[in-house]
Order: structure tokens, then sequence, then C-alpha cells
């Protein structure tokens, strides 16, 4: 039996996706994505919530992680409720109903020259 690892709220404020791209689609499109390793026997419900400089909070987006299982998400690709918005500043406030471990990245391939950031999100004490 696994250990139980991990937190139920998580955050980052250092969100910001690039307009422009260089590499082709989609594996060197320019992207924020969170990998999310969810090591506990139940199905995880993971729903975050957008926030911008100078607009409303949008959200909620939901995704699901099967049991023992690791998922990668492109915040490029959410588009339930709204489209993510390109080139601007963002935050994220993440919860799920299970303990899980999160780690944000991101891809900028806005020039010739690949640069990838990795860092992990802030676990929220509650």
């Amino acid at each position: 039996m696994m250990k139980e690892i991990g937190k139920l709220d998580w955050a980052f404020s250092a969100g910001r996706i690039p307009f422009q791209s260089t590499g082709k689609e989609p594996e060197f499109i320019s992207h924020d994505k969170i990998a999310v390793l969810n090591v506990s026997e139940e199905e995880a419900l993971i729903e975050m919530v957008i926030f911008y400089e100078n607009v409303k909070p949008v959200g909620t987006y939901s995704v699901k992680v099967q049991p023992k299982r690791v998922k990668k998400i492109r915040f490029n690709d959410l588009i339930d409720p709204e489209a993510m918005k390109l080139e601007r500043n963002y935050s994220c406030y993440i919860k799920s109903n299970v303990k899980v471990v999160v780690q944000f990245s991101r891809m900028n391939t806005g020039s010739n020259y690949n640069a990838e950031m990795g860092s992990m999100a802030f676990p929220v004490e509650t």
C-alpha cells in the first residue's frame, strides 16, 4: 500500500501563455501545463479557477485523474467554461477531492531558441 502524499489545494501565480510559437504543432506550441499525480485508490476530481489581472475569475474547469495515474493538463486546451486568454498574466487555484501532487511547467517557443521552465505549485495548508 502506498503512502498518502500530496495536498488537496494548490496554487501558482506566474502563468502566461505566449501567443507566438515557432515550433510545429502540437509538440512545440508555446504552452503552460500542470502534471497531476494521483497515487490514491480514488479518482481525483481536479477543479481549477483562473485569475487574471483586470477581469473576474474564470472557472470552474474540471478534469479527472484516474487512481494511481498522472495526467498532464495543458492550459491552452482549457475551453470550458471559457478559452484561456493568451499573452495575459494569470494565476490558478487548484482544488482536488483527494490528495494529489501538482507540478507547473512552461514551454516558450516564441523564438528560434526553445526555453522551458518548471516549478512546483504551492501546496495550500488547510
